[in-house]
């Protein structure tokens, strides 16, 4: 074997798998190299304050109208499904540190979050606060108080339609299409922005790309974990104008009858698996192969 390049390392069971890595990586193009941003979900630091229900929603807008502008329903990495979503009517207060919001503008959200403590709130490092063990402040960063973690500079692309994903995804995969960015998500959810997403979404979701995944782009953490970088490092045939046609056909189908039903349709998605493995080249045992493999 050569270890001359940066792919990962990986025992094949059998020929079969091989040929199938072999017909991936020389017909897909490398995600990193498509029109597309993978970014982090918003990390709080303390979900317990910054994610909020319905109830308190409505009570921060009733108290001050103003409150809205920086609420935004998410869904979590649970919340996620193949192609759609179940959500659960939770809020997050978006103060992102790269916006930089007066809190005081913002009087019921300020209250709101006092309640948790401004000395717990504090991004610090403090450890033992006042003397009692573990409670602790939010992780040292120069952002302030009533901010979340992390300064997400890409917050414009939650506004955006996007491609949704749990970051551990065990039993199938779980990648959903927010049309009209609606919807914001929390780590260990990431989201995907750019172009051609629903043609994107159809391989994602795929039986194809789900058993490439996870037989030699998984691994190294948690049982099913997806990390960005090897996500960016899967191969997926660029669309031409004549299949993406053909996928994103079937996908607005498949999401029209979710939508309606909230159930997906088998046939339709044995059809999209099909022109997946057809854009691949695969053979009939190839694809047979993958269709039948149990994890």
């Amino acid at each position: 074997m050569s270890f001359t390049d940066d792919e990962n390392w990986i025992i094949l069971s059998n020929k079969i798998e091989s040929s199938i890595k072999s017909k991936i990586k020389n017909i897909g193009t490398k995600l990193k190299d498509w029109d597309i941003r993978i970014n982090y979900g918003i990390k709080t630091g303390y979900n317990e304050a910054f994610i909020i229900d319905e109830i308190i929603k409505n009570d921060l807008i009733s108290s001050d109208p103003k409150s809205a502008e920086i609420i935004r329903p998410i869904l979590r990495g649970k919340d996620i499904n193949r192609y759609g979503y179940s959500y659960q009517g939770l809020y997050l207060i978006c103060t992102f540190p790269s916006k930089k919001y007066n809190i005081e503008k913002y009087p019921a959200v300020k209250k709101h979050l006092l309640k948790f403590g401004e000395k717990r709130l504090a991004q610090s490092g403090e450890k033992n606060i006042d003397g009692i063990e573990g409670y602790n402040a939010r992780k040292k960063t120069s952002n302030k108080w009533f901010e979340t973690q992390d300064q997400i500079n890409y917050w414009d692309d939650f506004n955006k339609q996007k491609i949704i994903y749990p970051c551990i995804m065990t039993a199938e995969p779980r990648f959903m299409l927010d049309r009209s960015g609606y919807y914001y998500t929390i780590a260990p959810g990431n989201i995907i922005s750019g172009n051609h997403l629903m043609y994107l979404l159809a391989f994602l979701n795929s039986k194809i790309c789900y058993f490439v995944l996870r037989k030699f782009f998984m691994g190294g953490g948690i049982e099913g974990e997806l990390k960005t970088n090897r996500l960016l490092s899967l191969p997926i045939p660029l669309p031409n104008s004549q299949l993406e046609s053909l996928i994103v056909d079937n996908v607005e189908l498949l999401l029209y009858e979710y939508d309606n039903s909230g159930f997906i349709t088998e046939s339709i998605l044995q059809k999209i698996d099909l022109l997946v493995a057809q854009a691949y080249n695969l053979s009939e045992n190839e694809f047979k192969y993958i269709k039948n493999y149990e994890y």
